[in-house]
């Protein structure tokens, strides 16, 4: 395909409004684009390394071999049912044929098509993106390869995936053109971040001490017990590390107080606590296994573990 690396989205701070955007949801899942050519299809990562043996499932085209070039997502859904991009890390790598078939089979992928860019040898790159959605949405398609819908209430959008889970919101102008490799502003993307409260099992010192504190694990407060969920770095300085040392003090315990297995790298030289300390985390994302690109906000004292 030459040098089509995918058109990327800026940060924005807000949802744009007006009818001059387009709005659909921010997946969270692992960027393609899809060359379909004289029967052959070939997808390329955003880094345009050849892709297509990782994704059995998703290298036949539901076009009936039609010339095509498509830009989308590629997801898979986690346990809560939410796409995930960690359950696609096992399969992102994989360049065996017999390995990704076994995969496919226990982590089926998903291929969010969002942009139609050729099609039967006419390139749409430089037709407004509001053309380019018409053509992709009468080609009507269902399976493992599918075309989200969308909006055009931008804030509704945003406030629907928040509420379920979901990472966030894409805007489009309608009249933007398809520019290979640019981050343009006609795109702008918003993910979510969520402010949750969880139950400090142990901290990790600073690498090269043994005493200055420098992350926190922390757990969710289940029917099951206390189940953990991941290791909080970001946020603690200097202050809020002496600060999180005295209110830990006295608090070691031998063994880890979660109920499930903390992952070797993160068991590795921690300090467990008895788990009666609540935090506030900010995470990017709510109801995945881990915390997503967590940072300590700061220490409840007007909460117990039992009121989360």
């Amino acid at each position: 395909m030459g040098r089509m690396r995918p058109m990327l989205a800026t940060h924005g701070r807000t949802v744009p409004v007006g009818d001059t955007w387009m709005h659909e949801v921010k997946w969270d899942g692992v960027r393609a684009l899809t060359d379909v050519r004289d029967g052959t299809l070939r997808m390329t990562s955003r880094n345009e390394n050849a892709i297509t043996i990782a994704w059995p499932e998703l290298a036949t085209s539901p076009y009936d071999g039609r010339d095509l070039l498509v830009d989308g997502e590629i997801i898979a859904l986690n346990d809560r049912g939410l796409p995930d991009f960690r359950t696609l890390q096992e399969r992102m790598h994989v360049r065996k044929a017999a390995a990704a078939e076994r995969l496919a089979h226990r982590v089926p992928a998903i291929y969010m098509v969002f942009d139609l860019l050729r099609l039967d040898g006419r390139d749409l790159t430089g037709e407004p993106l509001e053309t380019r959605r018409r053509l992709l949405a009468e080609l009507q398609i269902d399976g493992s390869w599918q075309v989200p819908p969308e909006y055009d209430d931008g804030a509704m959008l945003f406030e629907a995936t928040f509420q379920q889970g979901l990472e966030g919101v894409v805007s489009k102008r309608r009249t933007s053109t398809y520019r290979f490799g640019e981050r343009s502003p006609h795109w702008q993307k918003l993910a979510h971040r969520h402010r949750l409260s969880y139950v400090v099992g142990g901290w990790r010192p600073q690498e090269g001490t043994t005493d200055r504190l420098a992350a926190l694990l922390v757990g969710e407060q289940t029917a099951d017990g206390l189940l953990y969920r991941g290791r909080v770095g970001s946020g603690i300085g200097a202050r809020q590390s002496r600060a999180l040392a005295a209110l830990v003090e006295g608090l070691d315990r031998r063994d880890s107080p979660f109920a499930d297995e903390v992952p070797a790298v993160d068991a590795r030289g921690t300090h467990w606590v008895d788990p009666v300390l609540v935090v506030d985390i900010d995470t990017h994302g709510r109801g995945y296994e881990r915390l997503r690109q967590p940072s300590f906000q700061g220490v409840r004292p007007d909460l117990d573990p039992e009121d989360l």
